[in-house]
Formats: structure tokens, C-alpha cells, sequence
């Protein structure tokens, strides 16, 4: 596998074609996860830029992983930074580095402003530079393919895999979706996305051909013209009839991307309809016939007794209004978070509620929460704690991606291990998109985890969406 790695890295070293990069429009703001023994021993042979063609690109274990290479970041003095020192602007801003290496990089000029090596105590300005050059490691993704849906002269239709980001944006760059696109198709493609999906989650997205396809689909969605329908897995038997839930969310962490269901927040309505319900499968302890778990039993639950309880519903979901993990923070609201969501039914964070019906932050703070998620990924792995049920091997309870103790041997970059499976996966789907009035229509196939489980019967398809439509109807007559 190590003949891969450098010849990517050669192919990037000693192409004679470049690409225009996108602009990164901020620094990275996420500390760069890296990964992989491998990629530590490739990172002391050629190390390639971001400027040359092909994307050094190469497929190991499932994953689809990017050999380290120079990168250089870049964004103007943004209002917030006027006035203050930038070695303090990085210290807030930034947690991906230490204070230290900070003071370092810019008394050697891998951090300048206006392209010139600058002092830790510069007083930023209006209109100034600042760029940042590292040695680039990007943490891997899944190797699955990116499935055409449709394509004509005008647009490309996709079902987007789960554990990519859409765009090069923060500790991603080569492994997004654009990117990946762009190096199957040629260096000079341009595209044009309609929509957004956050990381882990799949499913349908529009991507444009030219500009003028873009604002015509862009402007449909911007008067709510176009259904969207999602599709979720989530702990416990879900209600049987439609679930309006009009609770408004509130960013408490701009940095960390969280939120919260609070009453200052702003308004978001999502309907909610029940496909299914599977009930956990028979435990030894039931098996025994008795009520009581053994000391065994509650062992393997870690001190966790909700892993006995519930077993888990697929739900369909219609997002009117499109709020930043809506339909996430509404389901855990709700009481039925996503069942492997790392961060919205994660007990370490949430508490054994989960963040249960706590709009006044009664139960955590936003200071709890904050502080809580902060720690995660470092010593400690995010996991959702409703992920370990007895269906899932014990391998996957282990694996997760964390510090290594080892360093990169050019840029004393802490390494991380490999992102385990409950970090390239959401069960959250971007099932369906269609305009309200009729004209077209794009649905994906039901992904794996919405699927009956061996042994049970279920439904293998969704119907129309007439009964979600219907629900808000009177309150939301322009998706009608």
C-alpha cells in the first residue's frame, strides 16, 4: 500500500497541469484530525501542494484517504479582529494548535499578514491578508461512490454518501464532494451547488452545470416552492400519527456549530410521521424469563440502562422552515434522537435525558453543553451513546478516531487513528426532493439502516407525501 501513497505523491509532485483551488474563506477552525501509520511514513517522501493535478488520492481499508501535502490558508481581517493583537485572535478563534506553535509560525512566517512574516503583537487593520501554511493532513472518508441519480445539460442530481462534506471546508479539502467530483471528471470543471447536506449526512443534492441552473433551482427552494423529505432512525417507538413540532433553535456555539431547542432561538416547524418500529431484539435477560439483569448484563451495558429499552423507529421528515441540524435538535427534543448521533444523543454531553424537553435549560446550561462537547475527540471519543445497542459488534465500540501519540516526522502535526464507523455515518437521509406543483420529482432508494432488520418485516419503500404535506397545510399553503 505504501507504493500507492508515493505514487500519488509523486504524480502531485511532478504534474505539469495545475487547478484553481477555491478560496478558502477562513482559517481552519477544527483542529486537523490526521490518521493512519501509513500516512506517517508517507508524509517523510515527496509531500506535494495543493496547486497540481491529479488530487493525490488512494484507497485503503474502506476509506478513501488524501497524502499529506502544503496548504496555505487565507481570509481577510474580519470586523471582530480590527483593533486586536493577532497572536490573541488566533488564540481565540483557532484550538487546533497550541498558544506556542502559534508565537512560532509567526516569527517564521508560516503565518503572515499581507504575505510578509509578521510580529505575534501586530495590531490587525481593516483590508489586511492574513495566510497560514501547514502541512496538510486531511482525515479519510468512506470510499463509496458518489451514485448519479439523473444528469442532463443543466444539472446533476446525487446521492451523496455518508461521512463527506460537500465543500473544502475546514480540516476537508481533496476529500469533498466537489473535489471528488472534479478529480473523476477534469480539472477545470466548476460546480455549482443547489443545496447543502451537512457531513454525515446523505443523500439527494442538486449540483448545477452553470450559474443560471443554480439560481433557478435556488430560487424555488428560497420561496419554499420545493418539498424536501428526509428520512431518520431514531431510538424508541415514535407516535403514530404526525408530530408537528414548532419549537424555534438557537445556536449556543457558533464555533462548535451547536444548537439547542430555546425559546429566544428562531422559528423552525418540521413534520414528523412513523414508518416503522422494530423492538429490540430478545436479551438473555428475557430469554431467562426474569426482569432482573445480571451482573453480566449490566457489565456490558457500561452503566447505561437505556441500551435495554425501546429499540428504534424510521421516521420520515419534512423540514418547512431550514435551520442549522433542525431536524436533528427537533428529534431530540422530541425524545427520539438520531440513534447514532454523535453529538445530539451523547449522554456524556446531554445528560441521561438527552435533552429532553429542556427548551428553558433547566437540566444543562449552554455553558454545560459547551464545555462538555469541547473535551470530546481529544482524550475521549463523541459517540452516541444509543449506538451501542447489542446489535452492533463490540469492534465498533472500540474504533473511533482519537490521537495516536505519534507526530507527523515534517510538521510535528499530532497523528489520529483511523474515524471508526459511528463518525463516517449519520442515519439521516436526504430521501426526497420535488416541486409542490408537480413538475418534477427525485427520490433515492432507502439507505441500508431504514431497511427491516434480518428477521423482520418492514416497508422497503415510502409513499407519497401527501400526509406530511398535509399537516401544515393551512399554516404552510405554498409547499401545499
Amino acid at each position: 500500500m505504501m507504493s500507492q501513497i508515493r505514487e500519488a505523491q509523486r504524480s502531485l509532485a511532478t504534474a505539469s497541469a495545475a487547478i484553481s483551488m477555491p478560496e478558502i474563506e477562513t482559517l481552519d477552525t477544527i483542529k486537523p484530525k490526521t490518521s493512519m501509520e501509513d500516512e506517517e511514513k508517507a508524509s517523510d517522501q515527496v509531500t506535494p501542494d495543493a496547486d497540481a493535478w491529479p488530487p493525490p488520492y488512494y484507497l485503503e481499508h474502506g476509506l478513501r484517504r488524501v497524502a499529506p501535502y502544503h496548504f496555505t490558508y487565507k481570509t481577510w481581517c474580519k470586523q471582530r479582529w480590527r483593533g486586536r493583537k493577532l497572536i490573541d485572535v488566533f488564540e481565540s478563534e483557532f484550538r487546533d494548535r497550541p498558544l506556542a506553535y502559534y508565537k512560532n509560525a509567526m516569527e517564521t512566517g508560516q503565518i503572515c499578514v499581507d504575505g510578509k512574516p509578521t510580529d505575534p503583537d501586530h495590531i490587525l487593520k481593516n483590508g489586511e491578508l492574513v495566510s497560514h501554511t501547514i502541512h496538510r493532513h486531511e482525515p479519510p472518508v468512506t470510499a463509496d461512490p458518489t451514485e448519479i441519480l439523473h444528469e442532463d445539460e443543466d444539472m446533476i442530481v446525487i446521492n451523496k454518501p455518508s461521512g463527506i462534506p460537500v465543500h473544502p471546508a475546514g480540516r476537508y479539502n481533496f476529500n469533498s464532494v466537489i473535489e471528488i467530483m472534479k478529480a473523476e471528471r477534469h480539472p477545470e470543471w466548476i460546480a455549482y451547488p443547489c443545496n447543502r447536506l451537512d457531513r454525515l449526512t446523505s443523500g439527494i443534492m442538486f449540483i448545477a452545470k452553470h450559474p443560471k441552473a443554480a439560481e433557478g433551482l435556488g430560487e424555488q427552494i428560497k420561496q419554499r416552492s420545493v418539498r424536501k423529505e428526509y428520512i431518520a432512525r431514531v431510538i424508541g417507538n415514535f407516535p403514530d400519527e404526525e408530530v408537528v413540532c414548532n419549537q424555534p433553535i438557537l445556536q449556543i456555539s457558533p464555533k462548535l456549530g451547536l444548537n439547542r431547542v430555546r425559546a429566544s432561538g428562531k422559528a423552525a416547524r418540521t413534520v414528523f410521521k412513523k414508518l416503522a418500529y422494530y423492538p429490540p431484539r430478545e436479551s438473555q435477560q428475557q430469554k431467562r424469563g426474569s426482569d432482573a439483569p445480571t451482573a453480566g448484563d449490566v457489565a456490558r451495558e457500561g452503566g447505561k440502562p437505556w441500551l435495554r429499552k425501546k429499540g428504534y423507529s424510521i421516521v420520515r421528515c419534512l423540514p418547512v422552515t431550514g435551520r442549522t441540524h433542525q431536524i436533528r435538535v427537533h428529534l431530540q427534543h422530541l425524545g427520539h434522537p438520531i440513534q447514532n448521533d454523535p453529538i445530539y444523543a451523547n449522554q456524556r454531553v446531554w445528560g441521561v435525558s438527552l435533552g429532553h424537553d429542556d427548551a428553558e435549560a433547566l437540566e444543562n446550561t449552554d455553558d454545560d453543553i459547551i464545555s462538555r462537547l469541547n473535551r470530546m475527540g481529544k482524550e475521549e471519543v463523541a459517540d452516541a451513546v444509543a449506538y451501542h445497542d447489542e446489535m452492533v459488534n463490540v469492534y465498533y465500540q472500540q474504533k473511533a478516531e482519537k490521537m495516536s501519540g505519534k507526530l507527523c516526522e515534517v510538521c510535528d502535526t499530532p497523528l489520529y487513528t483511523d474515524p471508526g464507523l459511528q463518525e463516517l455515518s449519520l442515519w439521516l437521509h436526504s430521501l426526497r426532493y420535488e416541486d409542490a406543483g408537480g413538475s418534477w420529482s427525485y427520490v433515492s432508494p432507502l439507505p441500508g439502516w431504514a431497511l427491516p432488520p434480518s428477521g423482520m418485516s418492514g416497508p422497503t419503500e415510502v409513499g407519497g407525501m401527501e400526509e406530511l404535506v398535509s399537516a401544515v397545510r393551512d399554516v404552510n399553503p405554498e409547499i401545499a
